[in-house]
């Protein structure tokens, strides 16, 4: 048994080493299914490369970036089709590269492949990818991604910024989320880097992230997650927040940093402190928290510190990280008029929920049989001719546009993250606050609409600058699977010229509406 226990802790080693090895900006993903056990706990999973999480992609500012999805999943329990979302990138003239099943594409059949191909011209940073198809993601299709700027403007700030200063943070559940309940009460564990503790499992691995006394370090922090936020702090240290959802902020120090899902923040942490072990910690809002017996946590080692665990004991905060302290580096006009509603287009967000499904504005997003960019290219030119009913509004082209999320009761489970694709957006009024900041808001690709307790009316604004279809979200995976969201039909007249498709992208539909039920 304990030669078995051995090559078990071997095998989970390999998947933690390989997943470092970053790839791109060419490369193969092989999607399959697998039995991991990263927190100690062996269940099947989606693995990309046969690591969890899914290999850290990297490459460079102006590169292109050619992602051969092969698809080799056997188990219909997590679906065997797939389809696969890069979060945060503006996909300008790609939009059929943008992933969401049944929006952008239709998944991927098993035994097929699908070669996603595009340009990212102008953006670096922290971004990441998952599959977009029902809550397969939460099965473990999800893993970072970073585009680094040769030019960064913050790199006087730091010594090592590469593989091995990205941190994810995942929800990690025992029960695979179609098996599981609807909406679930709370994660088995948190994974940070892919390896963590649940209350049953207090001797597995826990990530060790290494630092040199006297360097300073970028670390990029993303969440994977599907449904949790997570408050991160590393016991004796500071953070300088540079960067949020990839776009540069003003340095910003901070001594925690709350992370809802699908956010990520780079901050500079100086390692100065004395040669030892500290708790990385990341507690979730709910379900499996504290930090006994290591779970939701890490530990940050120095070089020449003894291989054990650390015995720091974490600090009440003093400087929470607080959106609105956070401001674009380069200074970036807000769309619209320094007033609410001061845009050529505003539109309200009414949340509602009757128990299983959530609404907005009346309608639950329940995913048409044709993508909806498939509905416009065949012809659909108004917003009444595309389905789902009730959920596809049509913005028109180069406008300003002014989304508002009030938080309410009757949609429970806040705070509700949201997120644009095709966009970043400027955060004019933040959850936590009432005022309105025209002049220098955060601007981000997800946001927490914040909670009925405090009153929040989040706002966004944003220019129609790229045309196609984009989901608008809650990125809570579970909540998106009960209806949570809406599509922006960007500039129909345009979509078509503005995205030439591949052949392989036609494809796609024919091959998948053949397929019988099982093999979905």
């Amino acid at each position: 048994m304990a030669n078995f226990q051995s090559l078990l802790s071997y095998i989970t080693l390999c998947f933690v080493a390989v997943a470092h090895a970053a790839i791109g900006p060419s490369a193969d993903l092989t999607v399959s299914n697998a039995a991991i056990s990263p927190d100690g706990f062996t269940r099947d999973a989606v693995v990309v490369n046969n690591v969890f999480p899914s290999p850290l992609i990297a490459g460079n500012k102006g590169d292109h970036f050619q992602l051969n999805v092969i698809n080799q999943m056997t188990n219909h329990t997590m679906l065997k089709t797939t389809s696969i979302h890069w979060h945060g990138f503006f996909q300008k003239g790609t939009n059929w590269a943008d992933g969401p099943a049944f929006i952008n594409q239709c998944p991927i059949a098993s035994g097929h492949s699908f070669l996603y191909d595009f340009q990212v011209p102008d953006q670096a940073g922290t971004f990441w990818y998952h599959s977009h198809l029902s809550t397969q993601y939460c099965d473990g299709l999800r893993g970072p991604f970073v585009v680094y700027d040769p030019q960064d403007p913050h790199a006087s700030l730091y010594d090592v910024d590469d593989d091995s200063t990205v941190i994810t943070l995942s929800d990690w559940y025992h029960v695979a989320a179609k098996l599981g309940p609807a909406f679930p009460l709370g994660a088995d564990a948190t994974l940070i880097n892919g390896l963590g503790r649940s209350p049953s499992t207090p001797n597995a691995d826990l990530a060790v992230i290494n630092v040199t006394k006297g360097k300073r370090y970028r670390f990029r922090l993303v969440s994977l997650s599907c449904d949790p936020n997570h408050t991160f702090s590393i016991d004796g240290h500071t953070m300088t927040v540079i960067e949020a959802d990839s776009i540069n902020t003003q340095p910003l120090k901070v001594d925690s940093i709350q992370i809802f899902a699908a956010q990520r923040y780079s901050f500079v942490l100086n390692a100065d402190q004395d040669v030892g072990n500290y708790w990385i910690r990341a507690g979730p809002n709910f379900g499996t928290t504290g930090f006994a017996d290591g779970i939701n946590s890490a530990i940050l080692r120095y070089d020449g510190a003894p291989v054990e665990e650390p015995t720091t004991t974490q600090a009440t905060p003093t400087a929470a990280l607080v959106e609105t302290n956070l401001h674009p580096l380069v200074s970036t006009p807000v769309p619209g008029s320094a007033t609410p509603g001061g845009v050529d287009m505003a539109i309200n967000m009414a949340f509602n929920f009757n128990g299983t499904n959530f609404f907005i504005n009346g309608a639950s997003f329940q995913p048409p049989t044709v993508p909806v960019l498939l509905q416009i290219l065949s012809g659909a030119s108004a917003a009444q001719d595309l389905l789902p009913a009730g959920s596809v509004y049509a913005l028109p082209s180069q406008s300003t546009i002014e989304i508002s999320f009030p938080a309410t009761a009757a949609a429970p489970g806040t705070p509700h993250p949201f997120h644009l694709h095709g966009h970043a957006f400027a955060v004019v009024r933040s959850a936590g606050s009432t005022e309105y900041n025209y002049d220098n808001p955060v601007w981000r690709d997800v946001v927490s609409t914040g909670t009925p307790a405090a009153g929040d009316n989040v706002t966004i604004r944003f220019t129609t600058d790229n045309p196609g279809p984009w989901f608008l979200h809650c990125h809570i995976d579970f909540h998106l699977e009960a209806g949570f969201a809406v599509v922006f039909a960007e500039d129909i007249p345009d979509v078509k010229s503005a995205n030439p498709v591949p052949q392989a992208w036609s494809d796609l539909c024919p091959i998948y509406d053949a397929l019988d039920d099982g093999d979905r």
